[in-house]
């Protein structure tokens, strides 16, 4: 299958760049590191092992690239606004579009601007950053969730899965809302935090106070999920993501990088849309509720 990567950044540059280096057949869209990836390269430095693509398929304009079996995108939600003019010269009649995105709803907004598009959502446990042009620095994990929205075609979704799985990344699929609201038990949290209190996981993890916190807006997160009727998500589920964080290199979540360079953060997916969809059945998140405040001034301060 032939695959495009929409946001050819930390994460998209580090899934798509798995999949060019297993040999599949991957179009980047770069825009200012363009040139320089289209003279130098794509070099993934990896705790997996480190590898360069010489001479990646790099466009600056989606009307000069192929048609896609797979629409990779890896955008931040900030700019989903920017799909209805990207997407439709990539699409063929089954193309699948996979939502590696942060938050609650993208899904469903862009399904009511392309009614038939098949979709999936993508969701990314991973510690990666790209802060030069052309390079991916991936510090640990790396395994994606994946769950099906509206794909109507069992064989192109299940060859995505295989073709994942055979560039050595690990991929498991699960229910769709299960995957969004099991990524949001981690992003809530760390995503906020780490902007409200200018710091990284670690230190948020390192002191008693801020720890404590953190697992009680997990717990407000998961009590949510619940109440919107998704299974197989208990209190366990953030006792284990906290061990996680533990074992990671500290981090700065994508989030305190968009505050670090003053950059519109998702606050509206990550927080707004999860928050709304909980009280829509009578569930609220306090905690995260007072976070998205705090964001909104912040963001507001700039």
């Amino acid at each position: 299958m032939r695959y495009a990567i929409i946001g050819t950044g930390a994460v998209g540059g580090f899934y798509g760049g798995k999949l060019a280096h297993a040999g599949l057949d991957v179009h980047f869209l770069l825009h200012s590191d363009y040139e320089y990836v289209r003279q130098h390269g794509l070099q993934v430095d990896s705790c997996d092992g480190s590898f360069h693509i010489a001479s990646p398929n790099v466009y600056n304009s989606v009307s000069d690239m192929p048609k896609a079996d797979v629409v990779i995108v890896a955008l931040k939600t900030t700019r989903n606004h920017l799909l209805a003019q990207l997407l439709p010269p990539l699409l063929h009649k089954e193309t699948l579009v996979l939502l590696i995105q942060n938050g609650i709803g993208p899904e469903p907004e862009l399904q009511k601007q392309f009614p038939d598009l098949y979709q999936a959502a993508g969701l990314a446990f991973i510690c990666s950053a790209k802060t030069e042009p052309g390079r991916v620095n991936h510090q640990c994990y790396g395994s994606i969730n994946i769950g099906n929205y509206s794909c109507k075609s069992a064989e192109v979704f299940n060859q995505m899965m295989t073709d994942f799985i055979g560039a050595g990344i690990k991929t498991a699929e699960v229910e769709y809302h299960e995957a969004r609201w099991k990524k949001a038990v981690w992003n809530m949290p760390f995503n906020g935090m780490t902007v409200a209190l200018n710091t990284q996981t670690d230190q948020l993890l390192a002191n008693p106070h801020t720890r404590k916190l953190i697992h009680r807006q997990m717990l407000e997160v998961i009590g949510a999920a619940q109440a919107l009727g998704v299974k197989n998500l208990d209190s366990s589920f953030a006792d284990r993501m906290i061990e996680n964080t533990l074992k990671m290199t500290p981090y700065s979540p994508s989030m305190k990088l968009d505050f670090d360079f003053h950059r519109p953060m998702e606050i509206d997916y990550l927080y707004t849309r999860a928050i709304a969809e909980a009280h829509s059945v009578g569930y609220s998140m306090p905690c995260l509720e007072m976070l998205e405040a705090q964001l909104r001034f912040i963001e507001g301060k700039y």
